[in-house]
């Protein structure tokens, strides 16, 4: 892949070699995004843990301190005062079989989250192997399954975000913007490796964090020291 002079430059001024610390390192990531929009900053930390045992499991969900910088569209699927309560907490979609149908027969996804009720779990299993590779299926343990409509829309758009294992044993999770600065990456950071770190299995051995770096959309990673 061939990259541009902005890119290139950026890489100069990155120490490959070199751990930064967080502080550091988020002021490093910061001057490499040079894109002409507001680039994404993100945090991906290697575990040590085996993804294909389900007792070395990291997932959970954070309401990150300063959000994500990202406009999150909200589905709720949901019925009668459960869906008023879902209007009423700013969803951008409201709705039950109609959704459903317009999602089987329009292939339609202009949303970011789904949020539903316990109750509509039947009907949304129809459209799970749609949902699924596109990581849209509700689920309880990332807060999307919920009697709770109203703070469920209230967080997710407040910068919820979840946190998982990928087949490598790798968390991704942006944690803000360009245009938030230094400080408040550094926040959603500390909030971030706070919850992951909390999240170490019982049966987790050895080193748990294997490697922390971060990145900008367009910038190169920067290794940033973090073991435990």
């Amino acid at each position: 892949m061939k990259h541009g002079k902005k890119y290139i430059d950026s890489v100069k001024a990155i120490d490959s070699a070199k751990l930064y610390d967080a502080a550091e390192g988020i002021n490093a990531v910061l001057e490499s995004a040079k894109a002409k929009f507001d680039e994404t900053i993100e945090l991906h930390v290697r575990l040590g843990v085996d993804p294909k045992q389900a007792d070395q499991q990291v997932r959970g969900v954070l309401v990150l301190p300063n959000g994500t910088g990202k406009t999150v569209k909200v589905l709720v699927l949901a019925k009668g005062a459960k869906a008023d309560e879902a209007k009423e907490a700013g969803a951008d979609y409201v709705g039950a079989e109609d959704m459903i149908q317009k999602i089987q027969s329009e292939n339609w996804f202009d949303y970011d989250v789904i949020i539903t009720t316990p109750d509509m779990m039947g009907l949304v299993g129809r459209i799970g192997k749609v949902l699924g590779p596109k990581g849209l299926m509700p689920n309880p343990k990332s807060g999307t399954v919920t009697m709770d409509v109203a703070k469920a829309i209230k967080d997710t758009k407040a910068g919820k975000v979840e946190y998982r294992l990928d087949k490598n044993a790798i968390i991704h999770c942006a944690i803000g913007k360009k245009s938030f600065g230094a400080e408040k990456i550094k926040e959603n950071y500390d909030a971030l490796m706070e919850a992951i770190i909390k999240a170490k299995p019982a049966a987790a051995k050895g080193l748990y964090l294997r490697s922390v770096s971060l990145a900008s959309t367009m910038g190169p990673g920067v290794k940033i020291a973090a073991k435990i």
